[in-house]
């Protein structure tokens, strides 16, 4: 299928309200798995973070204008910054939390797997095992009750979308009501690596923040205006860039776009977004294969985390990649999802056996 095919709104799939019982219309006005028992609870003072965390990104673009107007443009310096700080958060999501840690496309030595679940903890998307839960929980219930960000939530009317798109995109991160990680992710909770860097995210999270002006400041021999700058452009925009792109994924791509391989949701491919999100926009592929390590399968589809990859299997610090198989490519082409998971599938972690590899 070309990548420039006209984007068209998937809708959702056909949910009756007539059969359906308590437990699943009650889970469709929360984020609980229809049959969830129990929901962890946002402390009031994490809930205060995540605006800070939404609402501060913004406010730089603005500062960062305000200054170029002055003449203190972004520098070659803060591109610099912004970009590689951006790659490897960015690949610490994808490849670490998403790839690895929440669909176990391949297994990874002791180091790598620490340092990835680090990296990803840079994105200041949450911490790991929150991540993974909420991610986990996403596929078990995609585009139904239950999954916590659908685009879909709301109905098919244009009012009910556009505000399903707001939900889907960053609405959902208001919700103090969380994944139960206990259900959804007890294999990382019984990983004592993985449970440090979770418990150590505040560390993570200031380091990626004052790492960039902590940079500049030294390459510049102590200048503060660079160190502002870089702490605008290659922190706080760039964190906005990188939250946007992801929640993109989560709105975007269950909305407009192709849909090549059949899957049991309504996730799509949206070319424009691969380079940024690193091929996780390659999104329909990956719900009909949600353990492949690769997304972009097909000719051109660009995929910087699956030669990312790559190059750690040739270095041998990972090791039984799950790499696309052409028959397998082909049953997801030919065959309608059946409304239950792939036996492939790690959806529920309750049976997962712990990421220690």
């Amino acid at each position: 299928m070309s990548h420039a095919q006209t984007a068209t709104i998937i809708p959702p799939p056909t949910l009756s309200t007539d059969a359906e019982p308590p437990a699943s219309r009650r889970a469709r006005a929360g984020r609980a798995h229809p049959d969830a028992t129990e929901l962890d609870i946002r402390p009031g003072w994490q809930h205060a973070l995540v605006y800070l965390f939404v609402v501060a990104p913004f406010l730089a673009v603005i500062a960062g204008i305000g200054f170029a107007a002055l003449g203190h443009g972004i520098s070659w310096l803060d591109v610099g910054l912004a970009v590689g700080f951006f790659a490897v958060a960015g690949h610490g999501v994808t490849v670490g939390f998403h790839r690895y840690l929440t669909h176990r496309a391949f297994k990874a030595a002791r180091p790598l797997r620490i340092a990835l679940a680090i990296a990803g903890s840079m994105s200041i998307e949450g911490s790991v095992i929150r991540w993974v839960a909420d991610h986990r929980q996403h596929h078990a219930c995609a585009d139904q009750p239950g999954d916590p960000h659908s685009p879909w939530r709301f109905g098919t009317g244009p009012l009910a979308v556009a505000k399903g798109l707001v939900w889907a995109h960053l609405g959902w991160l208001f919700d103090r009501a969380q994944t139960p990680a206990a259900r959804y992710a007890p294999d990382l909770l019984a990983d004592p690596d993985i449970a440090w860097v979770d418990k150590m995210f505040p560390l993570w999270a200031a380091t990626s923040l004052l790492a960039p002006p902590a940079i500049a400041l030294a390459v510049t021999g102590g200048s503060g205006s660079a160190a502002l700058l870089a702490f605008i452009w290659g922190s706080l925009v760039r964190i906005l860039i990188l939250h946007h792109t992801t929640w993109s994924i989560n709105s975007i791509c269950h909305m407009w776009g192709a849909r090549p391989y059949q899957s049991r949701d309504r996730s799509t491919n949206v070319w424009p977004l691969a380079v940024l999100s690193m091929g996780e926009s390659w999104h329909n592929l990956h719900h009909a294969d949600p353990t492949c390590a690769r997304h972009g399968v097909d000719r051109g589809q660009v995929d910087s985390s699956a030669r990312l990859i790559a190059l750690f299997e040739k270095l041998g610090w990972v090791h039984d990649v799950r790499w696309p198989r052409r028959e397998r490519l082909v049953r997801r082409q030919t065959q309608p999802g059946c409304g239950r998971p792939d036996q492939d599938e790690v959806l529920v972690a309750q049976t997962a056996r712990p990421a220690a590899l």
